[in-house]
């Protein structure tokens, strides 16, 4: 989900997505195209056996006039819309085994709204933990990265929502851990999770829970790149993998010997823009004309998370409740 901060880390990541390329024989994927990579990056850093989906849901996106309109002038002149992207696992987002080409629900998704506002999209990868913070700098026009809207980031990002996924758990086939319904079931194990997440901070921020349970802490593990999380997992590093609900979903069909556990909750995920941008109408227009075309359905078919599907897209709403246990 991020660069590679150590080279114990990257050797890590580079073997496990050697592992994943070699089952993701693709040439080709809707929404992809190639894009500024992680120096080493190669096949999908995911976790991911079978084939990605390659239909093109994309190609036949028109340009939507109404939206288009409502981009500031000095971006409908320069025509090309610069995207911050984060590249982590299936079916938010892997590379095709080229280790250039980024794929998911995210590219189809930005790819749509690029062509639906008559733009050309410059897609770099950039680390998540990093994109949020850049949109500020003005460098990039947009981050994408399954972004969940919480309160903490309305403080500082507007967003224009276009799925609903949220926090899930995983754990081994043979573990005896089942719904995590309440953190305290979570006292006592290691728990794997993408550094700079709502995981992340989901978890810092209940520790204390389980000393009022009387029970011994939970150990927090985090990782910069999303293959490590699961490699922690399989080697028994780790007890349990926090991650997105479609994530984890995903990666339990791919896996061997790996169970979902729950979905713990969801929030509402979108683009990310700096604080006051006047994208974001547009974007949302953009959104709900692919809803009305038939696009976003297919998007969301394409990549199995009709789940997903919100009913219309809005500029930064509240934050989902979070469970009160």
């Amino acid at each position: 989900m991020s660069t590679r901060t150590s080279s114990g880390t990257a050797r890590t990541t580079l073997v496990f997505a050697l592992i994943t390329a070699a089952a993701l024989g693709l040439t080709a994927c809707s929404g992809g195209e190639p894009a500024t990579a992680p120096a080493g990056a190669s096949g999908a850093p995911g976790a991911a056996k079978g084939a990605l989906p390659t239909e093109d849901v994309v190609a036949g996106v028109k340009k939507n006039e109404a939206a288009a309109k409502l981009l500031p002038a000095d971006v409908r002149q320069r025509g090309t819309l610069a995207l911050a992207s984060s590249v982590a696992t299936p079916p938010s987002s892997a590379y095709l085994p080229d280790g250039r080409t980024v794929v998911g629900v995210d590219a189809d998704f930005s790819a749509a709204v690029a062509k639906a506002l008559g733009l050309e999209l410059k897609r770099e990868v950039v680390g998540f933990e990093a994109i949020l913070p850049a949109l500020g700098s003005g460098k990039y026009d947009v981050g994408t990265g399954n972004f969940g809207v919480t309160e903490e980031r309305r403080r500082t990002i507007d967003f224009v929502t276009y799925i609903n996924d949220g926090q899930g758990f995983a754990a081994r086939a043979d573990s005896t851990l089942k719904a995590v319904t309440d953190l305290t079931r979570l006292c006592g194990l290691k728990v794997a999770v993408n550094a700079g997440t709502t995981f992340e901070r989901t978890l810092e921020k209940n520790k204390g829970r389980c000393a009022e349970a009387g029970k011994p802490p939970y150990e927090v593990n985090v990782y910069s790149e999303t293959g490590a999380i699961w490699m922690s997992l399989q080697q028994g590093r780790s007890d349990v993998v926090m991650n997105t609900i479609n994530g984890v979903r995903y990666a339990v069909t791919q896996q061997k010997n790996l169970k979902f556990l729950n979905e713990y909750r969801r929030l509402d995920v979108g683009f990310a823009f700096k604080k006051g941008t006047p994208l974001a109408p547009a974007f949302q227009a953009a959104v709900n004309g692919l809803k009305a075309d038939g696009t976003y359905d297919r998007i969301l078919r394409k990549w199995g998370v009709t789940a997903s599907g919100i009913e219309k897209s809005q500029i930064s709403p509240p934050e989902i409740p979070a469970p009160k246990k």
